[in-house]
């Protein structure tokens, strides 16, 4: 992949993550708990992995890109433990709606990560935009 490709789809991953963070919000406004946890956890998810090509490390599953924002992010504090948590938190929760049986998300379930996940996407953003390695 060139750097003019790498730079193109990480242009393409940041635009969903605001786009999936947009549906988000409509599904809780709408009370679709379930549906929120989701667009939330798919929001971060796509901003992570933005920053994860641009610095040139490859993932080969959702679990690889917390294992790897770990390692080279938040254990060398350039994204805070809490925003390293946050995304496995999220994580979490997507996987037990989507996969679990006879589970219930509330508003009280979804609604307090909404701004996390906002300020998530904006760190993301952020780091990418200063156009810095950080392998």
């Amino acid at each position: 992949m060139t750097e003019e490709e790498r730079n193109n789809l990480v242009g393409y991953r940041l635009k969903r993550a605001d786009e999936t963070l947009i549906e988000a919000k409509d599904l809780i406004g709408m009370s679709h708990w379930h549906g929120a946890a989701n667009r939330l956890y798919y929001a971060c998810y796509y901003a992570a992995s933005a920053l994860l090509l641009k610095n040139q490390i490859v993932t080969q599953s959702h679990r690889g890109v917390f294992n790897q924002l770990g390692l080279h992010f938040v254990s060398k504090g350039i994204i805070s433990n809490e925003l390293g948590k946050l995304i496995k938190q999220i994580f979490s929760l997507r996987q037990s709606g989507d996969y679990g049986d006879w589970l219930v998300f509330t508003e009280q379930d979804v609604a307090p990560l909404l701004e996390p996940a906002q300020k998530f996407i904006q760190e993301m953003e952020r780091l990418i935009n200063l156009n810095r390695q950080y392998q």
